[in-house]
């Protein structure tokens, strides 16, 4: 009987090997080209770039420093991303512990009585203990779950984390943008209304007539509207940037635009196959992985489950009081379950985790595809905004020069002012422009280095 039972088992184990294969990534060639550029030669693969990096590294602002350490500290999201994973790994050391025996201390007692007859007592008090043996995979596939599960846990949390600095970096940077702006909007009125005082000035005398004074003003107060707008958005970004480290709102303390140097590592091309190790996509990954071994579960529930207990401790079971001596009892059992009548159940659960699988399979090509998008569009932005930059300095000297000139002619009567009112609205629009371009090109950056699934390190 007993090799009967073992030529089963052992046929049976052999029929579910299945239940236990490992994760295998899919073939990515097909969404996968080489690189984000163009050239091959761009393309060559930097391992440096596979390597954690210090976010300290690549943002060395002090003051960017003191606020992400405030918001990687108290943001509520990330708390919160923290405490799935912290839950995530008990899982897991919960699924572990299922290999071992189940261990109890138990006391039972019982009367009986059947016809005319004495009453029968019993007890027992003792251990008794239960071992299901992982013949069939279904444990291991469930431990593999679980670790799965933690995996994907552990790379949101690093997915918050890395969301979180590129945003309180961006802005940050915004703030600083908005600050430059208002400089030179507050600048450029103060010329403004230098320029309204020459025309007054210049009508005393007659060479300006009230239209002009009047237009000239028209701008000054334009400008002004302009100057609240900005003032209302600075405070407004200062005020989503304390909602993120959980903080009473007030003022951001932060250093002047120009003083950003961000490094320039990614901008010659990109691998694409680094950003399987993006933390999101990593997490889609682990959440295959994940599907894929609760497949294996439901398909080790066709199988039997065996499992063996036993019982050891005092017993007393004779007629009589209950107090009477008793013995040592020693029990063993090993007991084989077959699933029979709800096989259709099982059959059903067994395609829910098929169609689950397929479907994380689908949600991490997809987030390939997209991680790839994001890349070339921060990268295009980058070196877009990096040209741009060039011709806007060229472009803001050029019209200060400009502005210079007219106004200098204005005064000795060689030009009307309506020219120079157009000069020093075209400096203020390239001025701007400017700005914009600076910040675009510092945003593109930063989601550059996010893009590229560059792991930091906290």
């Amino acid at each position: 009987m007993k090799r009967f039972l073992l030529y089963i088992t052992v046929a049976s184990s052999l029929a579910s090997c299945g239940t236990y294969a490992r994760y295998q990534r899919d073939d990515l060639s097909d969404i996968m080209p080489l690189s984000a550029s163009s050239s091959e030669a761009e393309a060559e693969a930097d391992t440096s770039l596979m390597e954690p990096v210090k976010w300290q590294e690549i943002f060395q602002d002090n003051q960017l420093q003191s606020l992400i350490d405030s918001c990687l500290s108290r943001n509520l999201d990330l708390n919160l991303a923290r405490l799935r994973s912290e839950a995530a790994e008990a899982r897991l050391g919960s699924a572990k512990l299922a290999y071992l025996p189940q261990v109890g201390l138990a006391a039972e007692g019982s009367v009986s009585k059947l016809g005319s007859n004495k009453p029968e007592q019993s007890y027992f008090a003792g251990a008794q203990a239960s071992w299901e043996i992982d013949i069939f995979g279904r444990l291991t596939a469930a431990r593999r779950e679980a670790a799965a599960a933690m995996m994907a846990s552990q790379e949101y949390e690093q997915a918050v984390q890395t969301r979180l600095v590129a945003t309180v970096a961006q802005s940050y940077y915004m703030l600083a943008y908005l600050d430059q702006q208002l400089d030179v909007a507050q600048r450029t009125l103060t010329s403004w209304r230098e320029t309204v005082r020459t025309l007054e000035a210049l009508k005393v005398v007659g060479e300006s007539n009230e239209a002009g004074v009047l237009q000239a003003k028209a701008n000054v107060l334009q400008l002004q509207s302009s100057i609240l707008t900005i003032e209302q958005n600075i405070e407004e970004a200062e005020n989503a940037l304390s909602a993120l480290m959980a903080k009473p709102f007030g003022h951001i303390s932060r250093n002047a635009l120009a003083s950003v140097q961000l490094p320039a590592r990614l901008s010659e091309g990109v691998p694409l196959q680094f950003l399987a190790h993006r933390p999101d996509v990593r997490q889609a990954e682990m959440e295959l992985a994940r599907a894929f071994y609760a497949t294996n579960v439901a398909r080790a529930s066709f199988y039997p489950t065996i499992t063996l207990s036993g019982k050891a401790g005092w017993t007393q079971a004779a007629i009589g009081s209950a107090a009477d001596p008793g013995a040592w009892l020693l029990n063993a059992i090993g007991q084989l379950t077959q699933p029979l009548f709800n096989r259709s159940q099982l059959i059903a659960n067994y395609k829910v985790a098929k169609t689950e699988q397929e479907a994380a399979r689908l949600q991490f090509r997809q987030s390939l595809l997209e991680a790839g998008r994001e890349v070339n569009d921060a990268l295009k932005a980058y070196q877009t905004a990096s040209e741009q930059e060039t011709i806007a300095q060229e472009r803001v000297e050029t019209l200060q020069t400009a502005v210079d000139k007219t106004t200098l002619l204005m005064r000795h009567g060689g030009i009307s002012y309506l020219e120079v009112l157009t000069a020093q609205q075209s400096l203020l629009e390239a001025q701007q422009t400017q700005l914009e371009v600076n910040y675009a090109k510092i945003k593109a950056q930063i989601a550059l280095f996010r893009a590229c699934g560059i792991k930091l390190h906290f």
